[in-house]
């Protein structure tokens, strides 16, 4: 039992320290930056000493302010790296079962992929595009890991990809872009690829659903039109991830009450 929660604090703090260099990564990505360096401010660009490099931690004790401007730290910061390590120990849940070299690969794998995810998620929330730099190596990943290591069932992963990014791509093309962007149609090829066919498409209408919610309470509170574009990504990976680690049991359940 002590073992355990020992082995869960250690994923949970992995987590969080990769949240952190997800956030340096979304800033260079964001700033067109090289990856390497020393992390600083993003106000005044002072160098940042390793006080203040403590993932969650050194926000709270800063009161969420800079050491050096005294302006305020983005709440991203904080919320990524929490994220982070909560998705990182639902893998570790997720895969620890069993634990031998195939789980391994499959939490490393895992761990890499919700780690892109998480990158695209902030980023098309933010600027409404999925960047090509992280989605394509990880479609190209997981394609990788599903025709060479995952010694499960290729076809209904890669029926999933086609399928997916097929109604996506078909969405784009009555649309004209306006519905659906090429970014999407390629997030999907990847949510296939990672979930299954009957897993994707519970990650779809979830994605459908909070985005329907979402967009209701948007033109009611903010006075947003039908017109006014909304990032679909982020719904995409939520769905995702919901798919992912219960999309098992919402199968059986819809089965069980509709079939």
């Amino acid at each position: 039992m002590i073992l355990e929660l020992v082995t869960d604090l250690f994923v949970l703090i992995f987590g969080l320290c990769v949240g952190s260099f997800l956030n340096c990564f979304i800033y260079r990505l964001e700033k067109r930056r090289k990856m390497t360096g020393r992390s600083f401010c993003p106000h005044c660009k002072h160098g940042l000493a390793w006080q203040d490099l403590f993932p969650v931690f050194s926000f709270i004790f800063l009161w969420g302010k800079c050491r050096y401007c005294h302006k305020n730290i983005s709440i991203q910061y904080p919320l990524v790296e929490i994220l982070t390590g909560i998705v990182f120990l639902l893998v570790f849940t997720f895969c620890a079962p069993g634990l031998g070299l195939q789980n391994l690969i499959r939490f490393i794998f895992l761990l890499y992929i919700f780690s892109s995810l998480i990158i695209i998620f902030i980023y098309d929330l933010k600027h409404y595009i999925i960047p090509d730099k992280v989605l394509l190596p990880a479609i190209c990943v997981a394609l990788f890991y599903r025709l060479f290591l995952s010694f499960v069932l290729v076809p209904n992963y890669l029926l999933a990809a086609v399928v997916a990014s097929g109604l996506f791509f078909l969405v784009f093309l009555f649309t004209g872009g306006k519905g659906m962007g090429l970014g999407d149609v390629k997030l999907a090829i990847l949510m296939g690829l990672l979930l299954g066919f009957f897993n994707v498409l519970v990650a779809l209408f979830l994605a459908f659903f909070f985005g329907a919610i979402i967009g209701i309470i948007m033109m009611i509170y903010q006075r947003k039109s039908l017109k006014s574009e909304i990032p679909f990504g982020p719904f995409l990976i939520v769905g995702t991830l919901i798919a992912m680690f219960y999309g098992d049991q919402i199968v059986r359940w819809y089965a069980h009450m509709f079939l």
